[in-house]
C-alpha cells in the first residue's frame, strides 16, 4: 500500500525525531488515514530548515517498506 502525505516541520520541531528521542511519526495521508512509521526513516530528509515536502510511505501487510520524497 502506498500512502502519500506532506510534511512541513521546522528544525526545532523535527529535532526530537532526528535525535531518537521520539521513536515514531504519525501523519495524515492524503487518503485521510492516519499512518505511523519509525522516525529514523525521516532522518535522511532533514535539512537545516527542517523537513519539507511530499512523501510516499510504502507498506506491505502494515510493515514499513520504504519512504521516498516525491514531486507534487
Amino acid at each position: 500500500m502506498k500512502y502519500y502525505f506532506s510534511m512541513n516541520m521546522t528544525r526545532d520541531e523535527i529535532m526530537p525525531y532526528y535525535q531518537g528521542k521520539a521513536l515514531s511519526i504519525v501523519v495524515r495521508a492524503e487518503c485521510g488515514l492516519k499512518v505511523q512509521f519509525p522516525a529514523m526513516h525521516i532522518r535522511k530528509y532533514v535539512t537545516l530548515a527542517g523537513v519539507q515536502g511530499r512523501f510516499c510511505l510504502e507498506t506491505v501487510n502494515n510493515k514499513f517498506i520504504s519512504l521516498t520524497k516525491v514531486n507534487y
